[in-house]
């Protein structure tokens, strides 16, 4: 009869070499990248990735997309991270505009391979979302209709010009009925880490986004090394611009490694 002593003793030595097993897998220095995981900006959803979703999974990629609560940064992070943490390998990491931000801040998760950043923030460790207005044009055209307890929307008069300018009129009219607000107090929380300093960065910028003033998406891209694609599209391209943005997703798994610049 074995013994208890040596009942858990094995146990142990099990659960010990399962760990180190899952430690391994955490560090896939050397695997294909296959996942993809795309993070919503303000004012939106996951839904409007559906065009990417389908360019991505039919060329045999994993996509998943995180559902941001919009709450507050961390909150927005720890969703990410909720997601990065199921992948079964190395990801590419993808942001769209307040999305940036999120993957700046979340994209040093060792499942991440490179960062893509469709017209998105993309703050340094120690900065907040707002510094990056300043000093640029103010987007005059992106108004916002902030509410008594601190949540915003777009103006619903300025919603199509502002952010769905290259949609349908019947797309822009449900996209601004379904807006999701944001705390804006998020643009005021400081981040903690600035992935792109150790993560291959690519770019996307809508040549027609009217959320930013003139340059900036331009200045932060430079400023973080990205790999810059210009599209003509309005601050909505993560909809109207699928195979643009999948191509670009598609070059950062091919080139994107951990712990990389």
């Amino acid at each position: 009869m074995t013994d208890l002593p040596s009942i858990i003793a094995n146990a142990l030595g099990a659960i010990a070499a399962v760990g180190i097993a899952g430690s391994a897998a955490a560090q896939p220095a050397s695997e294909p990248v296959k996942n993809v995981v795309l993070v919503h900006g303000a004012f939106a959803d996951g839904s409007g990735w559906r065009g990417v979703y389908d360019e991505l999974t039919g060329r045999g990629y994993r996509v998943t997309v995180v559902q941001n609560p919009l709450t507050s940064l961390a909150d927005d992070v720890a969703a990410t991270n909720r997601v990065l943490d199921r992948q079964d390998g190395p990801a590419v990491l993808v942001g769209h505009s307040w999305g940036g931000t999120v993957i700046t801040e979340a994209g040093v998760h060792p499942r991440v391979a490179s960062l893509v950043y469709v017209s998105a923030l993309a703050p340094d460790a120690g900065e907040t979302t707002a510094q990056q207005y300043v000093g640029h044009p103010a987007a005059t055209e992106f108004v916002l209709d902030t509410r008594p307890d601190g949540f915003g929307f777009i103006d619903e008069n300025a919603f199509k010009t502002a952010f769905a300018a290259d949609t349908s009129d019947a797309d822009a009219a449900f996209m601004r009925d379904a807006q999701v607000p944001i705390a804006m107090s998020a643009f005021g929380e400081t981040l903690t880490n600035a992935a792109w300093r150790a993560r291959p960065s690519w770019a996307v910028i809508a040549t027609e986004d009217k959320a930013f003033g003139e340059g900036m998406l331009h200045t932060m891209a430079r400023r973080i090394g990205a790999r810059i694609t210009e599209v003509r599209a309005s601050h909505a391209l993560f909809m109207t611009q699928p195979k643009v943005i999948a191509d670009v997703i598609d070059e950062a798994a091919r080139h994107g490694a951990p712990g990389k610049k």
